[in-house]
């Protein structure tokens, strides 16, 4: 009866085993396929990451986030939200005294066609499409870095399957043992020894 249960336990464990076997390849595919799919689609931007000049002009707290990365190529997710937060929210945020598109929309699309057509309003046009090219650009590269962190999850989580396949398998192997060594107990009639009470 023992034996049975044991064999029991250990197909169900190589059961679960092969479950997370499957799985974590599926992630390490997950974390291949978004990996490069980030890398190319960054690459393909011709994004070079600030130095020199262009990032001593930052304000120190952006120029620390940026130093890290400076003259590289940006084609990880990591350096797409540096770039984003750091070197094109900077500027943009400088261009319109901290306010955002929806702001500067605002005051434009709020002008009669005479005020629009004046040097201010044109400015302020002018203004407003930075804007809206600068927060396209932050949400692409945004999103470039939020993909990236999904591949970099699914990869660990891809360890962790595994890991834990790993495991169960360890105890398979150790439940089978034990099921074995029982087994033969029992055709020999030799006693198992009892647990006494404490």
């Amino acid at each position: 009866m023992r034996s049975t249960l044991d064999k029991l336990v250990s197909v169900t464990g190589l059961a679960l085993a092969a479950v997370l076997l499957i799985a974590g390849g599926l992630l390490t595919w997950a974390n291949t396929f978004i990996g490069d799919q980030v890398h190319d689609q960054l690459s393909m931007q011709g994004i070079t990451m600030p130095e020199g000049d262009a990032l001593a002009a930052l304000p120190k707290a952006d120029a620390n986030a940026l130093k890290e990365y400076a003259g590289s190529p940006m084609d990880t997710g990591p350096e797409a939200k540096a770039y984003a937060n750091h070197y094109i929210l900077v500027h943009m945020n400088a261009a319109s005294d901290g306010q955002t598109y929806n702001e500067v929309s605002g005051q434009y699309v709020g002008m009669t066609d005479e005020q629009k057509a004046s040097p201010e309003g044109q400015a302020l046009g002018g203004l407003r499409q930075t804007l809206f090219m600068g927060n396209t650009l932050r949400g692409l590269l945004l999103y470039g870095y939020a993909f990236a962190t999904i591949g970099t999850i699914a990869g660990i989580a891809a360890y962790v399957s595994f890991a834990g396949a790993l495991a169960l398998l360890v105890l398979v192997g150790l439940g089978l043992w034990h099921a074995r060594r029982v087994q033969v107990s029992e055709s020999t009639g030799t006693p198992q020894a009892v647990p006494q009470p404490v």
